[in-house]
């Protein structure tokens, strides 16, 4: 999602959080108040967001390592390692690029 995306649909959620309290109160103080409320909410979501993201990306990261440690045999002739050597490796920035748009 685009920042600029993100920032209409934050303002249209407040501010209609605002208004409906407004008009359901008729207290400008309660919907300020209630609207600061709902920000900190908003946050605190997406902060949990992010810390899932992190978590997921790491238990990524460690599954692609345990299955490297099992691909490896100490049975294979000095020839084929040679051969492997030459083939790219997978990237380990998975877990980063869950993070980028």
């Amino acid at each position: 999602m685009r920042f600029i995306i993100f920032c209409r649909v934050l303002g249209l959620v407040l501010g209609g959080n605002a208004v409906t309290v407004y008009f359901a109160s008729h207290s400008f103080r309660l919907a300020v108040v209630t609207t600061l409320g709902c920000s900190l909410f908003l946050q605190l979501g997406y902060f949990a967001s992010v810390l899932f993201l992190i978590w997921r990306s790491s238990c990524a990261g460690k599954a692609g390592q345990g299955a490297e440690l099992f691909d490896r045999s100490p049975s294979r002739d000095d020839e084929h390692r040679n051969e492997t050597q030459d083939v790219p490796q997978r990237n380990q920035t998975l877990g980063i690029s869950l993070l980028l748009p």
